[in-house]
């Protein structure tokens, strides 16, 4: 019996997509294929590998008509955002704009008697398993720069967005390059662990969960494979006693709500200074009550379901046992008749909240935030350290030497000042803690798509 994968839509619960599963025999045939075709696509000249891959970024933007509507059957977005391609093509073409700085050779001597230097090698073969919540974005992350680098690429995609490494795939090699050296695979948990396991790839990229990122590492274990995790994120938020606060409640509580709450550096907690506290939790009451929950083909839909009922299940609980717990929720869940007990869920601010409450503690991973005062920048530090997550922090002040000097403190991988929920491809995408290791984007993320490679030549 044929096992398959079926992306079930939070529209209506209805199946969108179904594809069959490749077994260990198949997918290894594709890998191989990509092993031999890998050695050539990293002879071209860079430049043509460059032009390549941009080309099929390109042909990405030209189904973007198409691939908004899809993406918000296959995963709950409103159509009225107009999808992924912006950051898509930011991204990518960031690290096509580096490359040639990136992959230099680090020249220590030439001279007469000895040429001494430190060359960037592709890995081989790269396998890419990318999630649901920014489908295109999160995959091109590391596609793009890993082709560029001279890598082949495998990619494995959530089965929420079924169609999207599909999509990718077919675009590049329309594009020209090689349909060898970029492939999609369908694949279960399994199989994708005894792949690992069994070497087939030179690095292995992954965006998803915790426990996912730790399926990963077991599969890995004596292989010495180069393992890149992106994994949970419980991001917080500080407005100090300075901060502009119709700003900062603006851009704070789209980052926690924005896509449904489901970011990987979404804003999850929120400490406000106490002389600032009230007008903050006014504002952001005031914000989301004006949100419009419903059906994401709607164009006046302003949030729509969660990407699966499974995943709404878990916010409800944790909005519920805090509210048993004596949270206060701030928002009145009458405003939002279509919250239907299934993937549609009203959005939700929470006051009176702890730490020991699985809301500001645990991954909610959706449209839902727990607001604390804090008496001091010493106490706000403690309490967005207290988490075994560390991927973004948002910090809300007018002084940028304050905000330096409590981002130093900080347990996390990238400090705001300002601003949250943004992925600068000029910086180093990383995290700490349970959030993972490794980095993406950035001229580090050249680095971890590539082996160094020494010559010391002595010369006759």
């Amino acid at each position: 019996m044929i096992k398959t994968l079926k992306c079930i839509s939070p529209i209506d619960g209805s199946v969108f997509a179904e594809r069959p599963v490749a077994n260990q025999k198949q997918a290894e045939a594709v890998i191989a294929k990509a092993k031999s075709a890998q050695k050539q696509w990293a002879a071209r000249p860079l430049e043509e590998r460059i032009k390549l891959v941009m080309a099929g970024v390109a042909k990405i933007g030209e189904q973007n008509d198409e691939i908004v509507p899809e993406l918000a059957h296959m995963m709950g977005r409103p159509v009225r955002y107009g999808g992924e391609f912006g950051g898509f093509n930011e991204r990518a073409s960031h690290m096509a704009e580096i490359a040639a700085q990136s992959l230099k050779p680090i020249v220590v001597e030439e001279s007469d008697n000895f040429e001494r230097r430190i060359e960037k090698e592709p890995h081989g073969v790269i396998l890419v398993i990318a999630p649901w919540n920014y489908p295109y974005m999160t995959a091109i992350n590391t596609v793009a720069p890993a082709l560029i680098a001279g890598n082949a690429v495998i990619l494995k995609h959530a089965t929420q967005t079924l169609l999207v490494g599909e999509r990718l795939a077919a675009a590049f090699a329309q594009a020209g390059v090689p349909e060898e050296v970029f492939q999609n695979l369908f694949l279960d948990h399994e199989t994708t662990s005894h792949l690992i396991a069994g070497r087939h790839f030179g690095f292995v990229n992954f965006t998803g969960s915790v426990g996912g990122g730790r399926a990963m590492e077991i599969a890995a274990a004596g292989t010495f494979t180069g393992l890149g995790l992106e994994l949970g994120g419980k991001d917080p938020g500080y407005v100090m006693d300075d901060a502009d606060v119709d700003a900062a409640a603006e851009t704070l509580i789209d980052g926690a709500m924005f896509n449904s709450g489901q970011c990987c550096c979404g804003i999850e907690r929120i400490y406000v200074h106490s002389s600032k506290y009230d007008a903050f939790v006014k504002k952001a009451v005031e914000i989301v009550s004006s949100y419009k929950l419903g059906n994401p083909l709607d164009e006046k839909t302003t949030i729509g379901p969660m990407a699966n009922v499974r995943f709404a299940e878990i916010v409800r609980k944790q909005v519920a046992d805090a509210q048993a717990s004596g949270a206060v929720a701030q928002i009145d869940t009458a405003l939002f008749p279509e919250d239907d007990g299934g993937a549609y869920l009203a959005p939700q601010i929470l006051t009176n909240v702890t730490h020991e409450m699985d809301v500001m503690r645990e991954e909610s991973f959706g449209p839902v935030v727990g607001i604390m005062k804090a008496e001091s920048d010493e106490q706000a530090i403690s309490l967005m350290n207290d988490s075994h997550y560390g991927l973004t922090a948002s910090l809300w002040t007018q002084d940028p030497a304050r905000a330096a000097k409590i981002g130093a403190q900080v347990e996390t991988g990238t400090v705001f000042m300002n601003r949250a929920d943004y992925l600068d491809p000029a910086l180093c995408w990383t995290g700490c803690k349970d959030t993972g290791r490794g980095g993406a984007l950035s001229e580090i993320g050249y680095q971890n798509l590539t082996r160094p490679k020494s010559y010391h030549l002595k010369k006759a």
